[in-house]
């Protein structure tokens, strides 16, 4: 009886495998299908119809200088030695000390004039590469800092900041 049994269980073991198809979905065929289709159709481009442009006149437009400027403004004290201005560029903020102190580093080997700020209202150490009187002199200083390095991502984050005393 016991051997009736256990060869019971194996044939419909080995039955329930046999009858199992392929894992294949319908769906990844007709995918397939089609993407095959869309590959054997030539794409040819529509024409495209352009409509004359009346001729008027160009009139040029010069940009009214602004008065105000966009520098953020925050309380700051110098981390160690040097003195701020008015305007700063700042190319990088952190929250620990060492990492600013090591961009620090950096940019004094860039030939830059890094200082480490501190920010007590929000607890971020700001590395300053410049520091001008005018809004005008700071924003050209972070432009050439963002040309001179294009292929860095935090570079280009580089923004002005208004010292308030």
């Amino acid at each position: 009886m016991k051997k009736l049994a256990v060869l019971g269980t194996s044939l419909c073991i080995v039955l329930a495998f046999t009858s199992c198809k392929s894992g294949e979905s319908a769906y990844k065929k007709a995918y397939e299908k089609a993407k095959q289709q869309e590959l054997a159709q030539p794409k040819v481009a529509e024409p495209v119809e352009v409509a004359p442009v009346a001729d008027v006149p160009l009139v040029e437009t010069k940009k009214a200088a602004t008065t105000t400027n966009s520098a953020r403004q925050e309380r700051l004290t110098v981390q160690g030695n040097g003195t701020l201005l008015e305007y700063s560029v700042v190319c990088g903020s952190f929250q620990t000390k060492a990492n600013a102190e090591a961009l620090q580093e950096d940019m004094t080997r860039a030939g830059y004039k890094a200082i480490v700020a501190f920010n007590p209202d929000n607890n971020y150490y700001r590395v300053i590469i410049s520091t001008f009187a005018d809004y005008a002199s700071a924003t050209e200083s972070k432009e050439a800092f963002k040309a001179k390095y294009p292929n860095r991502k935090d570079f280009q984050g580089a923004w002005v900041l208004r010292r308030v005393f």
